[in-house]
């Protein structure tokens, strides 16, 4: 296609006047068949609870395309032909293309149906089906017919293995599903082979189930269903509980012929190969793992036929489900991905020790094979984030997060596999010298949230040290997200609600993720029925110490709902959270002081956390004003409650509780820039004391978040962001990400930030050598974590202000694509949306400009291409030119590939 001045650019195809709508049907290709079909955003799910969410990706060659209809049927037994239809939508005329609902007759607990769509584009063409796509739904509590059991045992860290013998009918195995909940981790075997892993730190009372096909694992005849299972205790991220399994394999015959086999008191029990060995920290978190190989030995095989299990226990039982205990499951939607990989060196120390490097800090259990093992022989082994000087793995505390990363080993003869059940995080591997390991047998397998990979965010630019930034903290992201988000991959492993909504933003921001996302704000809406009727939410949910908050953590919910549901589109999610929502902004409206119309003394936390965090560790909080009453931070953070909050109730329909709650914002935002600065410039000072005086401190971290949270009146930007920008790094990774919200007005102050490597900041961490986010910029010197996630956060705004692309619509629907004035000269990048991939690619040369865009079927973009007038600008492709605005021509851009050149 020819390149074409602003003036005669190609605009979507409309009707003439005098043309009939079927000479426009005519124009242009039909829609090509839907495809990435989910349901919940999950591929052939096998446990889907509630109503099943549908999703596609319509598809289109021609430009411009958007979906203005769709129609899903669903069909059951998939098993036999095509089944039947059980619902059938009709055209539905609308372009939702994500969290469409099942609206169809009840569905059969723990059946299986298949379903496919078809789409129509804005010329009304219709595409082909889609292939069919499956899925299954989940049971009820009452569908188990299963008993919880266990080993009978006081050990505090009690590794069980539980079997069962059965026999398979001799008609063929058409379908086979293994559904199974346990207390706190498990590996599922059958017949030899482990088929599922699994977490389940969980509340027992509201736990999680996983359903995994084992069909093509099983024919006629014998076979062994087993599990480890491991228990420790409460701790962070693990509440207080019980040990226990629960097992229900179901297996369906071509002959018609069903077999159920359930967990009850005629499995068999022993304990797992593991020696009683202290915990890792004082903090609640993991034991240290003492394997005795000769044991291991004497239980091999025992996942397999034939195994002589006579010396085992009868399992014992802890009632059917639902129990007083163990009374509810659900579908877990959030899995994990293991890969095993390779250190990248391995260094033989002159004490005869090995080293292994793995060049990057990950979250993963180690693997050793010793070809040729001795009997009895102990091998200490010891896993870490740094080296001492003589190349060893240090040990010091303060290295390590205080935690002990040792792991010791029995050998038997012969050769064996020596390999941890739970993950650490670290960077380095040390075998002790005479253990018999070669550095060819030292591997590692690594585990993370289970996202599309291939979907992965990226970006290059003109700046190594801003990829560099960006690969670290979308790695850092990535490795912090389990079954939970994490605190960090070894001390703790809570799960924190501030840190949770930080680690949220980046995930949904470079992997597309939303189901650890989803599962993470509902696992905090239930934190609030649990413990809270007064509005707030846990601090750390699951957790073993019970009821615990953190006031301004409570404040950062509402903004991190929507935040999702404009990243995901999900409105489901956001009806559940609006009830909770509401409760958090009546919990902050009680401390609004009626004199000064300001939050005060918002109660909650103790010792530091009390009235609220602000930031953390304390030496992020770099002089922050501490002994105020009325706190700028908690305040900015009121105004953010009642403004989600009203913006969510405008979302679902309720128009004069949203206006209600924008009074309540507005009245706020006024209080704050009434009495929350300075007369002599309009900078934020940290808050009020008790007597009302103000503080004579004024942090960056209080004019960062007035600053981005659109607080600050407009005319006043500019000076308040000289002052933010001017003190250089001051806030910490925990909260930075607000501070690069507001640097994304200065380009070159944000690419400053991000790449220092003198001062605090990633640019440094990266210099000494980080290969994960810290806990806070001085981690090596305080003894604080070399691997949390939540300095990852600021990936949103690399994409949001250098590559130049922010969402303004829910899912993603319609997104704005304005490249930085300065900070780079040139970025490209891809961004993983619910709805697609928007890729970008822009360069300023001498005095031109050049970009392309790729925009998804189903979207629109807003592209600002810098110009002094539109007839200044070449474009190749679709667009429609909308106006000037601030030294930008303004485009309308749909589905398909724009080049611009000015």
């Amino acid at each position: 296609m020819a390149s074409l001045t602003a003036a005669a650019l190609l605009v979507p195809v409309v009707a003439a006047p005098g043309t009939s709508s079927a000479a426009v049907r005519a124009a242009g290709h039909a829609p090509q068949a839907p495809a990435q079909l989910t349901v919940g955003d999950r591929a052939e799910p096998l446990n889907v609870e509630g109503t099943p969410m549908f999703g596609w990706r319509p598809r289109d060659v021609d430009p411009g395309e958007v979906q203005s209809a769709y129609q899903i049927v669903v069909r059951s037994d998939p098993s036999k032909g095509r089944g039947e239809t059980v619902w059938d939508s009709g055209k539905v005329d609308s372009a939702r293309q994500e969290y469409v609902p099942y609206a169809g007759p009840a569905l059969a607990r723990g059946a299986a149906y298949t379903w496919t769509v078809r789409t129509w584009d804005r010329t009304g063409k219709r595409s082909a089906w889609s292939r069919p796509a499956s899925f299954e739904v989940g049971l009820r509590d009452q569908d188990w017919q299963a008993s919880w059991i266990r080993r009978t045992t006081a050990e505090a860290d009690d590794y069980t293995l539980a079997r069962k013998d059965i026999t398979v009918g001799a008609s063929k195995v058409v379908r086979a599903r293994v559904h199974i909940a346990a207390s706190h981790q498990y590996a599922l075997h059958l017949n030899g082979e482990v088929v599922d892993r699994g977490p389940a730190f969980a509340y027992p009372d509201d736990g999680f189930y996983r359903t995994v096909d084992v069909t093509g694992k099983l024919r006629a005849g014998q076979a062994t269903l087993g599990a480890l299972v491991h228990w420790y205790g409460s701790g962070q991220g693990r509440p207080k509980g019980e040990p226990g399994l629960l097992v229900r394999l179901v297996i369906e015959h071509a002959d018609g012929s069903r077999q159920v086999v359930v967990t009850d008191g005629t499995w068999q029990v022993q304990r797992g190969p593991w020696k009683q060995a202290p915990r890792r920290n004082g903090d609640g978190g993991d034991y240290v793992e003492e394997i005795d190989g000769p044991a291991e030995e004497a239980l091999r095989g025992w996942d397999r036929p034939g195994f002589d299990a006579s010396g085992w226990q009868p399992a014992q039982v802890a009632g059917a489900h639902p129990t007083p205990v163990f009374k509810k499951l659900q579908g877990q939607e959030a899995g994990l991905s293991y890969t095993t990989v390779r250190p990248r060196k391995v260094t033989r120390l002159p004490s005869g020790a090995l080293v292994a490097d793995f060049g990057k800090v990950i979250p993963a259990v180690p693997v050793v094979r010793f070809r040729d093992g001795r009997a009895g022989r102990h091998v200490d082994m010891d896993a870490g984030y740094v080296l001492t000087a003589d190349g060893s793995v240090s040990r010091s505390k303060s290295d390590n997060q205080s935690t002990d990363l040792s792991y010791g080993y029995t050998q038997r003869d012969g050769d064996q596999t020596f390999r941890a059940f739970t993950y650490e995080g670290f960077r380095y591997f040390e075998i002790a010298p005479g253990g018999g390991a070669e550095p060819g047998d030292i591997s590692a397998v690594v585990q993370h949230t289970d996202v599309d990979l291939s979907r992965t965010a990226r970006l290059r630019t003109s700046d190594r040290g801003v990829d560099a930034t960006y690969d670290l903290m979308r790695r850092s992201a990535l490795y912090g997200s389990q079954t939970q988000f994490l605190d960090t991959p070894t001390r703790e492993k809570g799960q924190f609600l501030g840190d949770s909504a930080d680690v949220s933003l980046a995930t949904m921001a470079a992997y597309g993720e939303r189901r650890l996302s989803r599962q993470a704000i509902r696992e905090f809406i239930a934190s609030q029925a649990r413990y809270w009727p007064d509005g707030r939410l846990n601090a750390v949910y699951p957790n073993g110490d019970g009821k615990r908050d953190i006031p301004d953590y409570t404040e950062m919910f509402p903004g991190w709902v929507w935040d999702y549901y404009e990243q995901s589109g999900d409105t489901d999610t956001l009806a559940v959270a609006y009830p909770v929502m509401n409760a958090v902004a009546g919990y902050v409206r009680r401390h609004i002081d009626a004199g000064s119309g300001l939050v005060v003394n918002l109660t909650g936390g103790s010792g530091q956390y009390q009235y609220g965090i602000i930031d953390w560790p304390a030496t992020m909080r770099y002089g922050h004003d501490m002994d105020t009453a009325a706190r700028t931070v908690i305040n900015v953070l009121g105004v953010d409650v009642f403004n989600a909050s009203a913006r969510t109730a405008e979302a679902l329909g309720r128009k004069d509780e949203a206006a209600a709650f924008r009074r309540e914002a507005q009245a706020l935002t006024e209080a704050v820039n009434a009495k929350l600065r300075r007369s002599s410039d309009g900078v934020y000072i940290d808050g009020l004391k008790a007597d009302g005086s103000q503080s004579a401190h004024a942090s960056q971290i209080a004019n960062a978040y007035a600053l981005a949270y659109g607080v600050t009146p407009a005319a006043d930007r500019a000076k308040v962001l000289d002052y933010t920008a001017g003190l250089g790094m001051r806030m910490g990774p925990f909260t930075v990400h607000r501070l690069m919200q507001a640097l994304g007005e200065r380009p070159d102050s944000f690419v400053t930030r991000l790449t220092d490597t003198q001062g605090p900041g990633w640019g440094n961490i990266l210099a000494r050598g980080g290969t994960f986010t810290w806990e806070s910029w001085d981690a090596p010197e305080t003894g604080q974590s070399h691997s949390h996630p939540w300095g990852a956060t600021a990936l949103l705004d690399i994409n949001r202000t250098l590559l130049g692309v922010t969402v303004t619509a829910p899912a993603g629907a319609t997104v704005r694509v304005r490249p930085p004035a300065s900070g780079v000269d040139r970025a490209s990048g891809t961004i993983p949306l619910q709805r697609g991939d928007v890729s970008v690619d822009w360069s300023r040369r001498g005095g031109g400009f050049s970009m392309t865009v790729d925009v998804p079927v189903n979207m629109r973009a807003e592209v600002h291409v810098p110009a002094a007038s539109a007839d200044r600008v070449r474009v190749k492709g679709q667009a429609r030119f909308t106006g000037m605005r601030d030294g930008h021509a303004v485009y309308e851009v749909g589905s398909g590939r724009v080049s611009f050149t000015s």
